[in-house]
């Protein structure tokens, strides 16, 4: 992919103005750059996009969002925090021992470690 085939702010080529990497206008932002200003989307339309080239691969695109229409994130109600505690302890809750792990299981053993793996307990 060339240079130019990312820079085209009138949006002719993508149907989107387009911009190289690192490159997008002041007031353009992606969501996780919304995100951490403490704003979300809101609804809005997407405004235009950036392209990041890959060796051998199609381009990374990252759409971007208008600040200026942005709405402040929403706040955690004591519902969701609870939802959201509840979800996390299952996530660190070993089936088989029933146990707090105190991190998540990973879902390639699907159990803790010391499950998955008790003869490593007695060699050590």
């Amino acid at each position: 992919m060339r240079f130019a085939d990312s820079f085209d702010p009138a949006g002719r080529v993508h149907g989107l103005p387009t911009f190289p990497w690192r490159l997008a206008p002041e007031g353009l932002a992606t969501r996780r750059q919304l995100r951490a200003l403490g704003l979300r989307t809101g609804g809005q339309d997407i405004a235009g996009q950036v392209l990041r080239p890959r060796y051998r691969r199609g381009p990374l695109t990252a759409y971007l969002y208008r600040v200026d229409r942005a709405k402040p994130v929403r706040p955690m109600t004591p519902a969701k925090a609870a939802a959201l505690a509840k979800a996390n302890a299952a996530r660190r809750t070993c089936p088989e021992c029933l146990t707090d792990a105190g991190y998540v299981i990973p879902a390639s053993l699907g159990m803790c470690v010391p499950c998955a793996f008790p003869d490593a307990q007695h060699a050590a």
